[in-house]
C-alpha cells in the first residue's frame, strides 16, 4: 500500500486547509487511516483516526475544528482543518493499517504553516 499526503500550505490563523491522503496498491488490506503531525523540535503526535465503518476520533486539541472524511471511490481520506491556529503548524502525515494492529504504512509528510 502506498499513501500520498498532500494539501499542505501556508495560511493565516483562522483559515482552513484540507489535507488529502490518497491510497493505492492493496488498499483492501487496510481499514484504518490515521493522521499525525510533528512540529519542529517536538515529537510526532497523533491527530485523528478513522476506522472504516466507525466514527472518527480526534485528539482534544483539534476537536471541533478538524474533521476526517473518506471517499471510498477515490480511496482517499481527507482531513479538513478549520479555524487553524499557529500551534497547528507542523508536518502532517497519514498512516494506514489494520484496526487493532497498528500502522503498517506511512505517507510522506505535508507541511502546514499557520501564521498569526
Amino acid at each position: 500500500v502506498q499513501l500520498q499526503a498532500s494539501g499542505g500550505g501556508s495560511v493565516q490563523a483562522g483559515e482552513s486547509l484540507r489535507l488529502s491522503c490518497a491510497a493505492s496498491g492493496r488498499t483492501n488490506s487496510i481499514n484504518v487511516i490515521g493522521w499525525h503531525r510533528q512540529a519542529p523540535g517536538k515529537q510526532r503526535e497523533w491527530v485523528a483516526v478513522i476506522n472504516f465503518g466507525s466514527t472518527p476520533k480526534y485528539t482534544d486539541s483539534v476537536k471541533g475544528r478538524f474533521t476526517v472524511s473518506r471517499d471510498n471511490v477515490k480511496n482517499t481520506v481527507y482531513l479538513q482543518m478549520n479555524s487553524l491556529k499557529p500551534e497547528d503548524t507542523a508536518t502532517y502525515y497519514c498512516s494506514g493499517g489494520t484496526y487493532g494492529r497498528g500502522y503498517d504504512y506511512w505517507g510522506q509528510g505535508t507541511l502546514v504553516t499557520v501564521s498569526s
